[in-house]
């Protein structure tokens, strides 16, 4: 390894000059190209520059382009990838393969979902599609939409994908039988087969979809298309690595861990950045890449470039609480900077007034920018209280997490016409515009079409063209299939704009608008104008490279895959001069100059979900370590004695994260003082894991019969599925049980939120 690092210095001093906007340790991370590397990279180290120029590097070290698959979990951070990397080597680093997981993946599936059954022109459902279809299936069911509520089924389907679970091993599997059952839900494994064979026969695929069916393709295929990929994949590079689940990382190891292989992958993360468990990321995969790559090579950038040093040492003082972590110092050489400071207030009214008056007061006093300034928050819902504050003084701000524009009615349906016009299977999208604009086609008739179509397992379109309607419907039915015939010959010929802009002006939508003379059917006019433009903007694009294996990079399809699979933090730019509002979950990635993080109390941050159990207190202290590093040199954080929660007014103690940042690091040490309520016995400190052996269950999850949670007191004896045996200690205001387990190796003591939990008295 060291000749090949002093042979990289050489060829520095010979034409490598960008090698020297790297410190050592960054170098040495861009230039060990060969074998597995793990960069642990802290907030604020410079990954993104180790990254890009890594991939500079290997061009530079002769390695083709197209033979290097570089994945990112944003389209905007691919973007900026490849326009840095061509910065240095010019044009041809347009031809890395460097994209989101969905959107390379949905590339590869274009030329191959035959193999699997689909047409290569599949639509890729979003989540209203996807719950849209789910809610018909509950319905077709004849099941309680209240019980089966389609958000928390997508959910469960979407977790059991991205664990690599089909519907057949999910009836299989006892464990999530049980669950489903105790649950009151025991038929999701229905609705989850239902719902596959739907999108199957619609020729459709959701965004798990894109992971699950790219790992049949790889799995199913070994010696050609597994073969294929790992040939042109000779070196494989993951950006954000901790943000990986199950399924994305099986991939990774088809094309790169097998016999012969050279295993040139390189993984960029922080494992104390990983925040996402709900979506199904674990942080395994990080804390464990050395057993599956033994031959690993580490580097650890530690330095931060981004805060202040009283910021990132309370950073440091947090996370070490953290019971499983990667070891890492970060320190900075930004001596100078603003102590932390800590307000308290006596409501959430009060909090936001407060943070609305500091705002005025730095913008006068260090001459800040309202876009330099960010107020972060856990949920979105507590966004409310600082609109009402931010517009007292007139200060502009944007909330982050609102309405997308390709979410509003309007650009939806022409989506769906496009969607439509592409691939005539599309079930989801005949349903929207069959009848809009209105043209004689009822309800009624519509849930024929869709009856006819489930019972002989065709698509909706083959029922208009083979089923002979009575003469009022056939008139009307027959204009709709002539009127997307000649969309598809307009599409066949046309490139993306032309075919759009084609659909549009025939599909009777724009007249439609213009007959609404409101201010809002004015603007749901320009907004699909301003869509029209979009894709003029798309097909005008010279650096969409022709692919000789894929469709045509300008045409319809492509188009639709590219809005399709865009992300939230692609829609996330800071560009005006507005004070910004967000969750912490948005906020990653981004950096401030003067950051508040509002709502610091037990059961907000961290939330009363997190409570339960250590591991999720650890995933919610990764959260607020994320919150604090987004500040470059004033960091403030808030917190209230009471707030509304649930429509009822709340006193929650200050978070714990507070009290794990020492005095040093503080503007002024405030003392924090309970609300009288009793003090737990572990509620600071470190947390150590729940030892992962399942406890055997001395009654299952069949017979459990969960008590009404008000009949709970102190003294009684109870069972909890996860926990086993315990004795209620004792109950607060908050309805807040402190309950000793025996049969808990570890961790005995549990502080659980009767309201929300359920326990079986045993007596």
């Amino acid at each position: 390894m060291k000749e090949k690092y002093d042979l990289c210095l050489k060829m520095n001093a010979v034409g490598f000059s960008y090698l020297n906007e790297l410190n050592d340790v960054q170098r040495q991370a861009a230039t060990t190209l060969d074998g597995p590397v793990m960069v642990v990279a802290g907030p604020g180290s410079g990954k993104t520059r180790v990254l890009t120029y890594r991939i500079a590097h290997l061009i530079n070290s002769g390695v083709n382009p197209g033979n290097i698959l570089a994945l990112t979990f944003t389209n905007k951070a691919a973007r900026e990838m490849k326009d840095r990397i061509e910065t240095v080597v010019g044009p041809k680093a347009q031809r890395v393969w460097a994209g989101t997981f969905h959107s390379l993946f949905a590339r590869i599936l274009r030329v191959e979902a035959h193999k699997l059954g689909y047409p290569n022109d599949f639509t890729i459902y979003d989540a209203d599609d996807t719950k849209s279809v789910i809610s018909e299936v509950i319905t077709q069911l004849n099941l309680d939409k209240k019980s089966y509520a389609p958000g928390l089924v997508r959910s469960r389907i979407s977790s059991a994908k991205s664990n690599l679970i089909t519907p057949k091993m999910y009836v299989q599997n006892d464990e999530l039988m049980a669950y489903d059952r105790m649950a009151r839900r025991p038929l999701i494994h229905a609705i989850y087969e239902k719902y596959s064979a739907k999108c199957f026969k619609s020729g459709a695929m959701d965004f798990d979809d894109l992971l699950l069916q790219m790992y049949r393709l790889l799995f199913q295929n070994p010696d050609d298309v597994r073969t294929k990929y790992r040939k042109q994949f000779q070196y494989v590079l993951v950006d954000e690595f901790q943000d990986t689940n199950y399924l994305q990382y099986e991939i990774i190891k088809l094309l790169t861990l097998y016999p012969g292989s050279s295993n040139h992958i390189c993984i960029v993360g922080d494992d104390a950045q990983s925040i996402y468990s709900f979506r199904g990321a674990t942080i395994e995969n990080i804390l464990q890449f050395e057993n599956d790559y033994p031959e690993l090579q580490t580097f650890k950038l530690e330095q931060n470039y981004r805060s202040t040093q009283f910021i990132v040492e309370a950073a440091n003082e947090v996370i070490r609480n953290n019971s499983k972590q990667i070891p890492k110092k970060i320190w900075t050489d930004k001596i100078e900077g603003n102590k932390i400071k800590i307000i308290k207030c006596v409501s959430e009214t009060e909090e936001g007034k407060r943070i609305a008056d500091m705002i005025v007061e730095q913008k006068n006093r260090y001459n800040l920018h309202n876009k330099e300034i960010a107020i972060l928050y856990r949920t979105n819902g507590q966004s409310r209280i600082f609109e009402e504050q931010l517009r007292r003084l007139n200060i502009p701000y944007r909330v982050y997490g609102g309405l997308s524009f390709y979410n509003r009615k309007e650009i939806k349906d022409v989506i769906a016409y496009l969607r439509l016009t592409v691939n005539d299977k599309d079930d989801e999208a005949l349903k929207r515009i069959i009848n809009y604009p209105r043209r004689g086609i009822g309800q009624s008739t519509v849930e024929e079409i869709a009856k006819i179509a489930d019972d002989n397992d065709i698509s909706m379109w083959e029922v208009l063209s083979q089923v002979d309607f009575n003469p009022r419907a056939r008139k009307s039915i027959g204009s709709f299939v002539e009127l997307i015939k000649a969309f598809k010959v307009k599409t066949a010929k046309s490139n993306a704009y032309e075919a759009a802009n084609f659909i549009v002006r025939q599909s009777g939508i724009i007249d439609d608008l213009k007959s609404d003379k409101s201010i809002e059917g004015q603007g749901r006019l320009e907004n699909i104008t301003s869509l029209l433009d979009g894709i003029k903007e798309f097909t005008d694009d010279d650096e969409l490279v022709a692919d000789s294996e894929l469709p045509a990079p300008k045409s319809l399809s492509t188009y639709l895959q590219t809005i399709t699979l865009m992300t939230d933090a692609d829609q996330t730019e800071v560009n005006q001069d507005t004070v910004t509002l967000m969750s912490v979950h948005a906020a990653k990635g981004l950096e401030f100059k003067s950051v508040f993080v509002s709502g610091l109390e037990e059961n907000v941050f961290p939330s009363y979900q997190a409570l339960v159990e250590a591991f999720n207190v650890d995933e919610e202290r990764r959260l607020f370590y994320v919150a604090i590093t987004r500040a470059e040199e004033h960091l403030c954080l808030t917190y209230a004695n009471s707030r509304y929660q649930y429509g009822t007014m709340r006193f929650n103690d200050p978070s714990r994260f507070i009290e794990e940042i020492s005095g040093a690091n503080l503007d002024s040490i405030i003392s924090i003082t309970k609300t009288g309520f009793p003090e737990p016995k572990k509620l600071v400190g470190k947390f150590n894991p729940i030892n992962s052996t399942p406890l055997i269950p001395r009654i299952s999850p069949e017979s459990f019969t969960p008590a009404d949670p008000k009949m709970i007191q102190v003294g009684m004896k109870i069972y909890h599925l996860k926990f086993g045996e315990g004795t209620v200690q004792s109950i607060d205001e908050r309805r807040v049980a402190s309950i000793f387990f025996d049969e808990q190796p570890t961790n005995k003591e549990k502080r659980i939120m009767l309201d929300f939990s359920k326990l079986q008295i045993l007596e």
